[in-house]
Formats: structure tokens, sequence, C-alpha cells
């Protein structure tokens, strides 16, 4: 099939284009420059030029396509201000809603998907409980997000199209993330858990991120909210103690929780609080998972 991605030139669209390329599938990818290098990629690969935020002629582009992936969205990993939270906000709904309008282009009848990321602060911070696919939101500041996010995606069903809304956990690769964040500070010795540790980490390895996105794409049997996470999720301390292991380091200091919300805001009830969350969706599906365990993840990524 012919796909449509909206941030196909980041950490995760990267990927994304490459095992959907390998699996002879012809990609676009949207970019407000236009000088996307992808050229080393083999394949059927476009550029297209445009702003997801705006509408425009990519649009019709779009509507050409038989599917969309939508990863775009401004990065959540810094101080949140008052003006960047409302970025944070109408950088992921008005490029779903424009998105979604596209697919409203095609013609009648005509089969479409719409696979579209969000994200699990869509359930809010609920201590141990394990949260599946169908637990109520939460009414912070990200879970508020992530709701008018999905429902601009669901627009897209009075259209036609199926669609799956992908609440994505914390994604471990190499190059990008998290990791790339974490790494140094484990290698200088300087790793430790994050105030208390024991908040739950919902994670995912990059490449089982990927290859569930591709089932969402192929899958006709799924719609609806899909969590991407690993079926272990793990508290702070948990990873502090395989991160540490993977790399041969230490890792036994503490940042005090006092320190995390000083330097980074309100942000910081979010690398605090986290979530416990399950992927009951893929399970039931029967997707395998390439790394189901922390440990094998960041063996494959750093060990």
């Amino acid at each position: 099939m012919d796909v449509f991605i909206t941030g196909g030139s980041g950490f995760i669209g990267q990927e994304l284009v490459r095992r959907l390329v390998s699996a002879g599938h012809g990609v676009t990818v949207l970019s407000r420059s236009g000088k996307v290098n992808l050229s080393a990629l083999p394949g059927r690969i476009t550029i297209c030029q445009g702003d997801p935020t705006r509408e425009g002629s990519w649009q019709e582009v779009a509507a050409g396509c038989q599917a969309a992936v939508n990863l775009a969205g401004a990065g959540i990993f810094k101080r949140w201000t008052r003006d960047y939270k409302e970025t944070i906000l109408s950088s992921r709904v008005k490029t779903t809603r424009n998105l979604a309008a596209a697919l409203g282009q095609r013609p009648a009848g005509a089969p479409a998907t719409l696979v579209s990321a969000s994200a699990v602060g869509f359930y809010g911070f609920r201590g141990d409980e394990e949260l599946a696919e169908t637990a109520p939101p939460g009414d912070d500041f990200l879970a508020r997000v992530c709701q008018a996010w999905e429902a601009e995606a669901v627009r897209a069903e009075e259209f036609g199209a199926r669609v799956v809304r992908t609440r994505f956990g914390i994604v471990l690769g190499q190059g990008g993330g998290s990791l790339a964040q974490m790494v140094p500070l484990f290698k200088k010795g300087l790793g430790g858990n994050l105030g208390s540790g024991q908040q739950w980490f919902s994670w995912i390895h990059l490449e089982d991120l990927v290859s569930a996105i591709l089932r969402c794409l192929e899958d006709g049997a799924l719609s609806g909210p899909v969590n991407l996470t690993a079926p272990n999720p793990v508290t702070n301390q948990d990873l502090t103690r395989a991160l540490g292991e993977a790399l041969h380091r230490p890792a036994f200091l503490t940042v005090p929780e006092f320190a995390i919300k000083l330097r980074m805001g309100e942000f910081g009830s979010v690398v605090l609080k986290g979530q416990r969350v399950m992927p009951r969706v893929l399970i039931e599906a029967g997707f395998e998972f390439r790394f189901p365990r922390i440990e094998e993840a960041l063996g494959d990524l750093v060990g």
C-alpha cells in the first residue's frame, strides 16, 4: 500500500520508513522544508513539502494514499511554559485535524486507514493500577492533550476510515529518545533513581513499536485505542538497576523530587509519577514482542 507519514523524519519515523520500504510499501513523508534525506533507503519514497498544522496542497497527496501514520507533534521533554504548553497541544490537534480532513477527500467508498499516535499519558497518574485500553482518561495536562488529540483522529471515521489510536509508552532505541539522555549519565556513574523510584515506567523497544504500528496498518481487525507498550512495565528503580547492569556501571544515586521539580517544573510530575500500562489489545491479537522484558531490551540496545 501507499502510506503517508507525518513526523517521518524523526526518531521513530525514520525507523518506520525503513521497515515500510523493506516490506514493499510505498512511502510519502511530509516535511516542512522538503529537504529530508531519505535517499539512502531503497524503494519508493517521496518527500512532500508542507506544514501539517496548516491546510495545503499536501492534503491532496495524503488523499491519494491508502493509509496514513500520524507521528507529528512538538516534543514534551523540556520545561513547560504557558506558551510551550499551547504548542504541545496545538501541534497535535491541528496536524491530526488536517490529516483527517485529507482522508475525507478520498473518493466515496475508497478504503483508508489512519494510525494516529497518542500516548499513555491519556490515563493520567493512577499509582499501581494496571491500565488497559478500556481504562478512563485522566485529568492532568497531558491527559487532556491526549484526549483532544485522539478526538481529532476519530473524525476520520466519519469519512469511512479505519482509525487506530496508538498510545505510546516511553520508546527505547538507539540514537534518540529517553536513552539518549540517560546513557551518558549512567556511563559517567551518575545514574540513579528519580525520586522514590517506585513510579511505573511503561516502555517499549523501538523495534517492537514499529512492528506494532505495521500490524495496526495491515490488520483490518484492529481499530480504536491500542497501547504500544511492552507487556512487562517496570518501576523506575528496576529500570535504573537494569540499565546500570547493562552498562556495567554503578547506579546508586537518587535525584530528589524537589530537584526534579525545580529543574523541570510541571513536566517533573510526569517523570515522578508515571503509569502502569498493559498492551491488552496487542496481546489478545496474538502480537509477539521480540523484547518483552527490560533486561532483554537494554541488552540489545546498550549491552
